[in-house]
């Protein structure tokens, strides 16, 4: 196992790298000079070029990604084209905030995605197999954005019942330890602050929720199916062993690796898929971060802010892999 983990980490570095000059290339095919962002519409040509000859963006590509390369190779983000602050410094925070969106947005995907799918095995062809695998194809069909803006308009504006926007409340902010305002706010000893951050993460949570719950359940009734047309779960209901545990201790334990990999796929999915979400409901994540970046052409910005998103969504998949034999020991890494 640590011979495997070793190499997997190992083979991380040319997909980091290949993704670093991917994003490289392709952020300078983004028409605009960032230089002429920066000074504004108004500024002449020569304080334009004096501009881009300060930053960097005179010299040709492959300095320019050497430099950038480098600058990785020791820890170096870069600095913001923008703010004039170094990325590192202030990536953490939206950084954070997008992994507390995500974590709440696939607990809810799992809880409810497992158990409807585990249900709709359980009673195949009823009527609630039926619906649960409509609601699954309407939440597959359903842009995020639409979804995310009809919450807003009823939930918040026509019921009044949850915030449109942000991630606390303006007036009482949290006070920032851990960047998790959950766990920073419990930390604090400050429970109404806690249930304020909650109320904020339920509607931007269930829109990036749904189009993974709806995947989830799908998995997960595909292969319980699958599970229980097996001789052994025959045997265990012929020897008159409770429907329950069947389903849930024998049937769902072996159909758990498939629905494992989904998890793993869609949660690395939602850190880089959480930009349309986060700009709906003003949420300060690293969605947001980069989107401003993109407008800016703030290219050190969206170079470090793609980059992290990779580096999570690969070690995701290694942290997955390494369930695999935890899940079922006949699995064996060498």
């Amino acid at each position: 196992m640590f011979s495997y983990t070793v190499r997997r980490l190992g083979s991380l570095i040319p997909v980091l790298l290949g993704m670093a000059f991917i994003v490289f290339m392709m952020i300078r095919a983004i028409p605009g000079n960032p230089a002429q962002v920066i000074l504004g519409q108004q500024a002449t040509k020569e304080a334009v070029a004096a501009m881009t000859k300060e930053l960097g963006l005179d010299k040709p590509w492959f300095i320019q990604f050497w430099d950038y390369l480098s600058g990785l190779l020791k820890g170096d983000l870069g600095v913001s084209l923008k703010t004039n602050s170094p990325v590192s410094e202030e990536i953490g925070p939206y950084l954070m905030a997008t992994i507390e969106l995500a974590l709440i947005a696939m607990i809810i995907a799992v809880v409810i995605g497992v158990n409807a799918g585990i249900i709709s095995a359980w009673f195949q062809n009823s009527w609630f197999d039926y619906v649960a695998m409509v609601i699954a194809l309407i939440g597959l069909s359903m842009p995020i954005f639409w979804l995310g803006l009809m919450e807003q308009y009823i939930i918040s504006i026509q019921w009044d019942l949850l915030p449109t926007t942000g991630r606390d409340n303006i007036r009482d902010p949290v006070a920032a330890i851990t960047g998790l305002y959950l766990m920073d706010t419990l930390i604090a000893g400050r429970v109404d602050q806690f249930f304020e951050v909650i109320k904020h993460l339920i509607l931007p949570g269930i829109a990036l929720a749904t189009i993974p719950m709806a995947i989830i359940a799908r998995m997960t009734r595909s292969s319980m199916l699958e599970v229980m047309r097996s001789d052994f779960i025959r045997t265990a209901r012929a020897k008159g062993m409770r429907m329950f545990w069947v389903v849930y201790k024998h049937s769902f334990k072996n159909a758990l690796i498939p629905v494992v990999t989904v998890i793993g796929l869609q949660t690395g999915l939602l850190l880089g898929g959480a930009i349309l979400t986060e700009n709906i409901f003003g949420w300060p994540g690293i969605g947001t971060y980069i989107y401003d970046a993109i407008l800016s052409r703030d290219y050190p910005v969206i170079q470090s802010g793609i980059l992290v998103i990779a580096f999570l969504f690969v070690m995701i998949n290694l942290v997955v892999d390494l369930l695999y034999a935890a899940i079922d020991p006949r699995i064996k890494y060498k």
